[in-house]
């Protein structure tokens, strides 16, 4: 059996778009808001990231768009467990409280976006005949 690349319904490609442009926008105002060192440096290219990403899931198509989901879903479930991690046992010398600034927004905005992007990932790469 192979895999057909589907399309993806306009609905869930913006809805996953603005998850990722959100995730990236929060780790740009904590730069601004004083988060530096190698945290500020990650912050940065994750925000980088989150929009890339939110752009491509507007902008591609086919095969490319299949691949831009994929990559959403493992840039917001690799954010979300860095954070877990900083928040439990620490990650990279870094540990993190419930009470920073964003902290519980930004794990409820990332695990809503992991949800979605697993469902726009299913969605792209349905089974089927080509």
């Amino acid at each position: 059996m192979t895999m057909r690349i589907s399309t993806l319904p306009t609905a869930m490609r913006v809805i996953s778009a603005i998850l990722l442009l959100v995730t990236g926008l929060i780790h740009l105002f904590l730069v601004f808001d004083g988060v530096g060192g190698l945290l500020g440096v990650l912050f940065v290219l994750n925000a980088v990231a989150g929009v890339v990403l939110a752009v491509a899931m507007m902008l591609l198509r086919g095969r490319l768009l299949a691949a831009a989901t994929v990559l959403s879903l493992l840039f917001l479930v690799a954010s979300l467990l860095a954070l877990l991690l900083a928040l439990t046992v620490g990650l990279f010398g870094i540990t993190e409280t419930w009470t920073f600034t964003l902290v519980p927004e930004t794990v409820i905005i990332e695990a809503i976006g992991v949800i979605v992007l697993a469902w726009a990932t299913a969605r792209a790469f349905r089974r089927g005949a080509l």
